[in-house]
């Protein structure tokens, strides 16, 4: 690595860093909201629409936070979306400490949220394609994969230790402090400029909304490749995303610290998986790092949480879904990086993100009253349900959701299995040329968008 990359890395590490750190606060405050939020309604409803509520705005304003990222410093994208998260939490500091804090609160500023990561996150991705060679594409997405797994693996242990101790106001102000942090490492790196060849970023925001559909539709493996993790992501809301708490609370009466123990396992399989990728890299052919990875962690790790009942299987659950997660996601964020010229990265990977989010909203709106009113009373004793799968999953209290798990299991699988039956998606990486392949310096963004 020369001393340019070597340089790079090492001003992507610091922003990995404070991006860390400030992702365990945020984790560590969304997580005490949700216990809260359960032990004030006891119903999975309110624990689902909590994530709702962020990824709703989150999924909308994507295409809008595609072009800022590609029109401004990306650096100060994430330092502003950064200082912006940061002071939703103080808000809701500042309303639990006045004794007024409800729960419709905390759907609106988390919602807030979502507006800032719709920025945040395409423009992370997109500074690290500048400052990352592109042979590091897969360790760089290893290391953010081994940031988000810690935050799983601290932040639910961390927040149950605090929480009888100090309350919701002690973990909010971690929160805060990891936030502050994060803005601290970003004010003190430079990050490149992309390229300003691009006609687009001359033309008025709807045709620079467009760029990224525009770059998308003629690229069919792409489509493919969205379509797939539409899927796994609607599968994954169902359950993992939004009712684990519920089966694993409902089950044990409450027990926080069977819940933290759970979501620390998921992080020690992420964190696991990060490293393995980050040390060992991707398969050759990355699409089996995102097809076959996916089928097999939805079959070990949905079925496993679905039928276990107690911490053991459950924790084994966890580990095995999680550690495959880091890459699954490098996989597929790597194919786009390479396919993808860096000035038009923002808007190609907001639409992305739009289109591969947009039905995690959906799920965790029907997750909750699907456990509630339906799964939940089938699997009670003497329920429509309970003589058939009770074997299987027990009955009571989170044995509807239980049943949920092994259903979203199997289906998850297949769904990441169906991939290889279209040639488009299982051949992306060669029927599709990487973007340094076909676009010289001399010439135009703007001449890629329609190849």
């Amino acid at each position: 690595m020369n001393t340019t990359q070597s340089s790079g890395m090492r001003t992507f590490t610091i922003i990995w860093a404070g991006q860390m750190l400030s992702l365990i606060g945020t984790a560590m405050t969304r997580f005490a909201l949700v216990v809260w939020a359960y032990d004030l309604t006891g119903t999975a409803t309110t624990v689902a629409l909590v994530s709702f509520a962020f990824f709703l705005p989150l999924v909308l304003i994507s295409p809008i936070a595609g072009i800022v990222v590609d029109r401004f410093d990306r650096r100060r994208v994430m330092l502003l979306t950064d200082l912006g998260a940061g002071v939703m939490t103080l808000i809701l500091l500042a309303l639990h400490l006045s004794g007024g804090l409800q729960v419709w609160h905390t759907y609106l500023l988390l919602g807030a949220s979502g507006i800032f990561n719709a920025f945040q996150e395409p423009a992370y991705i997109a500074a690290s394609s500048l400052l990352v060679p592109k042979t590091h594409y897969a360790r760089a997405n290893g290391m953010r994969s081994i940031a988000e797994s810690s935050s799983q693996l601290l932040a639910p242990f961390l927040a149950a230790l605090l929480l009888p101790v100090a309350g919701l106001t002690a973990v909010m102000l971690v929160d805060v402090a990891t936030f502050l942090f994060a803005v601290v490492t970003l004010a003190i790196v430079r990050v490149p400029a992309p390229p300003q060849d691009d006609p687009i970023t001359l033309a008025n925001w709807r045709q620079q909304t467009q760029t990224g559909f525009r770059f998308i539709a003629v690229r069919h493996g792409l489509i493919g490749l969205m379509i797939v993790f539409m899927g796994m992501n609607f599968m994954d809301t169902l359950t993992y995303s939004s009712l684990l708490p519920v089966t694993i609370l409902g089950k044990t009466g409450g027990d926080e610290f069977a819940l933290a123990w759970v979501s620390v396992a998921l992080g020690v399989g992420g964190i696991i998986g990060g490293v393995l990728v980050s040390t060992f890299g991707l398969p050759k052919r990355l699409i089996h790092g995102m097809l076959a990875f996916a089928a097999v962690s939805f079959i070990l790790g949905d079925t496993q949480i679905g039928m276990g009942n107690g911490l053991f299987r459950w924790s084994v659950g966890a580990i095995s879904a999680a550690v495959f997660i880091p890459a699954i996601v490098a996989a597929n964020t790597t194919i786009w990086q390479r396919k993808t010229p860096p000035a038009i990265q923002g808007r190609v990977f907001a639409v992305k993100n739009m289109i591969q989010q947009a039905p995690r909203p959906i799920g965790f709106l029907i997750s909750g009253p699907l456990a509630d009113r339906v799964f939940e009373p089938a699997m009670a004793p003497g329920g429509a349900l309970a003589d058939v799968f009770g074997p299987w999953v027990g009955t009571g209290p989170g044995a509807g959701v239980a049943l949920m798990f092994v259903c979203t299991g199997v289906i998850g699988c297949t769904m990441a299995l169906s991939g290889y039956l279209f040639p488009a998606v299982r051949n992306v990486e060669d029927d599709l040329p990487d973007y340094d392949a076909v676009l010289p310096e001399t010439r135009p963004v703007e001449a890629v968008l329609t190849l």
